[in-house]
């Protein structure tokens, strides 16, 4: 969920330039929500200064957030070919295609926006064309990386540009603002090279059909996974929405252009087990994505079954572990046979190990040190790192952080807005919005709802009508004697009331309200969400 603010020039001229834009996913602890984003308060209320949104690559997490908010904030936007056909397949599913400005900016490419003078290095990540940003000033310059690992053979794209670097290093480098996900691990992630030789070998050794799961925004690995097919006499079928995307994409930039033409769907089950390979959406255990429904029987045109193998080619991401490994049994449990990164060398990480890190910073030699992308511990790990390495100034941010940065160090020198917004359906909703709150509060306690009548003097002519969801029916005490007991205790709550309160609906509600919830704690031990219902007869 990246967004990053670059502002120049004194505060009352200040000029500002966003570099990425991205999104996050909800979990068990967002009932209802799959997309979060970061509230661009604070810049939209600049909108004026903004002059441009430029992002470093086409990750949903650097720029999945553009299209949801590009009409509050009305900038241009800048990217590189495959990056920007991605963007205008967003704005165009949003219908903004003819409204926002995109400009499709060279690799390797300098650029001027304002008093911003950018100039794009190319790195190398698990997707086509990742960038960093050099970022000149009349202040001087600072160094985005953005996401990047280093590999010598990353089989699409160019290799990281060191002789950039390294020149940019020349000029003076006043701060760099680093990828930190993988400070803690050692060594270096690995090159795509490796996963290709292993998974050619891998697939040779199946006799039936293969599926691999894998991000469908790496290509490369798409394309290892082409290769690996093709050289053992199999054809490939793409299986989800995001696997034909990223291949049209980058098919668009002239990648991928040398494989044979994919199978369809419908065709796919007619090919022999051993001559078919399906390249799925899913790795994740994502409930709606292609490879849960396979597991699950309910694709429409896409059956596994005992011998054949599912390669999941990628990592388990923190928080998805429960939606993976059901997913796996589910596969198991069809006799499918599972084989992950722990068994095989099938993936490599897109971020930079420890080594990786060294490596960068020797070649750009900053003044200072912003580590971003990671956790807390991650920050704080990078930032020793980096000081280790002979970096004079380190500073670890927290979200929200404005940072003052000179030629001489940098400092935190105010705090800006820093929230989160949850498209919820169709709209977007502050993260702290009642809504979510009740939605938490509900899939712990459930809801009680309970309705009376009461003619014009305050009589109780209906009711208490109680209804219950989410309620528990045990032996010891079953649904039906809850509610009664919820019921009785409203009513002795109304009885309560004196003349004047029975004709005030409002006082009634609160009333029997808290005698419901107070009944519920008392009977179950947990407080149900409570809604009464008081009519007028």
């Amino acid at each position: 969920m990246n967004l990053n603010l670059y502002g120049y020039g004194p505060e009352e001229d200040r000029k500002w330039l966003i570099v990425d834009f991205g999104v996050t996913f909800g979990d068990l602890s967002t009932p209802g929500i799959d997309v979060i984003l970061p509230d661009p308060k604070f810049i939209e209320e600049r909108s004026e200064d903004l002059l441009g949104i430029v992002l470093t690559h086409g990750h949903e997490d650097h720029m999945g957030a553009v299209a949801h908010m590009w009409e509050r904030l009305r900038c241009p936007i800048y990217a590189t070919p495959f990056t920007a056909w991605l963007m205008r397949d967003r704005l165009a599913e949003r219908g903004l295609l003819k409204k926002a400005e995109v400009h499709e900016i060279g690799l390797s490419s300098r650029f001027e926006i304002g008093p911003f003078d950018l100039q794009m290095i190319t790195l190398t990540h698990s997707i086509p064309e990742p960038n960093g940003l050099a970022i000149r000033t009349p202040a001087g310059l600072v160094l985005h990386t953005g996401d990047w690992k280093i590999d010598a053979d990353p089989l699409l794209g160019e290799s990281t540009d060191v002789a950039a670097i390294e020149s940019l290093a020349d000029e003076g480098v006043m701060a760099m603002v680093c990828d930190s996900t993988n400070v803690f691990t050692p060594g270096e992630a690995g090159s795509e090279l490796g996963v290709r030789d292993s998974l050619i070998e891998l697939v040779g050794e199946q006799t039936g059909r293969v599926a691999i799961a894998a991000f469908a925004s790496n290509v490369a690995r798409l394309q290892t996974a082409i290769e690996a097919a093709e050289a053992n006499g199999r054809r490939v079928c793409l299986v989800g929405r995001s696997m034909h995307r990223m291949t049209a994409a980058a098919k668009a930039v002239g990648m991928l252009s040398a494989t044979q033409p994919f199978v369809e769907e419908e065709e796919a089950g007619y090919f022999p087990h051993n001559k078919i390979l399906y390249l799925c959406t899913g790795s994740q255990g994502e409930p709606r994505a292609a490879l849960s429904r396979i597991a699950t029987n309910s694709h429409r045109n896409v059956t596994l079954n005992d011998g054949d193998a599912v390669i999941f080619s990628s990592r388990i991401i923190p928080g998805n572990e429960k939606g993976i490994f059901e997913l796996m049994n589910q596969l198991a449990s069809r006799g499918v046979k599972i084989i992950t990164e722990k068994d095989r060398h099938v993936h490599v990480s897109g971020h930079p190990c420890r080594d990786e890190l060294r490596q960068m910073y020797e070649w750009a030699r900053p003044n200072v040190a912003i580590p971003v992308h990671g956790e807390r511990r991650h920050l704080i790990e990078h930032a020793a790192l980096a000081s280790s390495l002979g970096v004079p100034h380190t500073l670890t941010p927290h979200n929200g952080a404005i940072i003052r940065i000179t030629r001489d160090g940098a400092e935190i020198v105010d705090e800006a807005p820093a929230g989160r917004l949850h498209l919820d359906g169709k709209f977007l909703v502050d993260a702290q919005a009642e809504s979510i709150r009740e939605r938490r509060k509900l899939s712990h306690a459930g809801i009680v709802t309970l309705a009376v009548s009461v003619d014009p003097r305050g009589q109780l002519i209906a009711g208490p009508d109680v209804r219950g969801i989410g309620l528990p029916d045990s032996s010891e005490f079953d649904l039906d004697d809850f509610l009664d007991a919820l019921a009785d205790a409203a009513e002795r709550a109304f009885d309560g009331l004196g003349k004047k309160e029975r004709r005030d609906l409002e006082t009634i509600e609160e009333a029997l309200r808290r005698a419901v919830r107070r009944e519920a704690d008392r009977i179950w031990g947990k407080k149900p969400i409570v809604e009464i219902m008081a009519l007028s007869a």
